[in-house]
């Protein structure tokens, strides 16, 4: 496979998995809003601090308000990270490979980036309730490209690098979402394991989708409970080591090699010895040393594994240089 065609598979699906999350982001917010007592103000902050977006929304915006937030992560051109330019990126990364797509995931990709494009202009008279609804069409629609693919693409490269690069952005996602609760503040330190407090970290577990999984595993809404079953259960799809796993599995197809034989890359040392090491993630250990900056040291390297596939596989080298990479794995 050309490595053109590869990198815009790839890209493309981290495009529509980044959008979902977004839309996962504020949605969650708009529901914790309704349940918050009276006495605790909205927090939107915490949304642009957990996704690094921070910097580039103060660029533009002088106060962090809900309507502000909201455009920056949704609307905003000039933010490369919202939800337009996320679905604007993915269709036209899917546009210079229509030959090797299904005609069905570039009608839906085309179909959801003018949705949101109209949606865009038509705004401003919406309710709250439509900006809900608008959000939930959004999770739905990007479900529905997952499932498109799954029934129309041979399980060939293409379709691995695809997968690759959907799980290595939902693994960072889901830390971004708990990292959303260390950016949340509680009235008090005495609130902590309060019913508030017990609110925020469900909201958690609604935002990746995991609430009536998690309950059918743990009778107790727990932070490290919780914390456990996002990073370290495998078999619940958003948890970040089920994520790793598969993305593992799909680079490994990609070079032909068998998962227990060793790696041939950088790429897949990176990846196999992140994986590991959550694997054997010790909690207790986790929250003594400090969540967030587990959380970040997460996204650190997961975002150094995406630079090793880049360089791997999508960048432009000579077969000479090449070569001689391969014989210093």
């Amino acid at each position: 496979m050309l490595s053109r065609v590869a990198k815009s598979i790839y890209w493309m699906n981290r495009y529509i998995e980044r959008a979902e999350n977004y839309a996962r982001f504020v949605d969650v917010n708009f529901n914790l809003a309704l349940d918050l007592p009276p006495n605790v103000p909205e927090q939107w902050e915490p949304l642009i601090i957990a996704t690094a977006d921070i910097d580039k929304f103060k660029e533009h915006y002088d106060t962090s308000s809900r309507d502000n937030i909201i455009h920056f992560m949704t609307f905003d051109a000039r933010n490369a990270n919202s939800i337009l330019s996320c679905l604007q990126y993915a269709r036209e990364n899917a546009r210079t490979i229509r030959e090797t797509i299904s005609k069905e995931m570039w009608e839906h990709v085309n179909q959801m980036y003018w949705k949101v494009k109209d949606a865009a202009a038509a705004r401003r008279n919406w309710e709250l309730t439509h900006f809900q609804v608008f959000f939930e069409d959004i999770k739905s629609g990007c479900q529905l490209f997952y499932g498109i693919i799954d029934s129309t693409i041979t399980r060939n490269e293409g379709w691995h690098f695809g997968r690759l690069g959907r799980m290595l952005e939902r693994a960072d996602k889901t830390t971004r979402f708990l990292d959303v609760k260390y950016f949340t503040l509680l009235p008090s330190p005495d609130a902590v394991g309060s019913p508030l407090d017990l609110l925020l970290w469900s909201s958690v577990l609604k935002s990746v989708s995991a609430y009536n999984m998690y309950r059918q595993q743990y009778k107790l809404i727990n932070s490290a409970y919780i914390v456990e079953f996002l990073i370290t259960d495998k078999n619940f799809p958003r948890s970040v080591l089920h994520c790793l796993k598969r993305a593992e599995l799909s680079l490994y197809e990609i070079s032909g090699v068998y998962i227990g034989g060793g790696h041939t890359n950088l790429a897949e040392r990176k990846l196999s010895k992140l994986r590991s090491e959550v694997e054997f993630t010790d909690i207790e250990l986790l929250f003594s040393t400090g969540l967030h900056q587990y959380l970040d040291d997460f996204q650190t390297r997961n975002n150094a594994v995406g630079k090793a596939i880049s360089e791997a596989y999508f960048d432009l080298k000579s077969i000479e240089t090449w070569t001689l990479q391969q014989q210093n794995q």
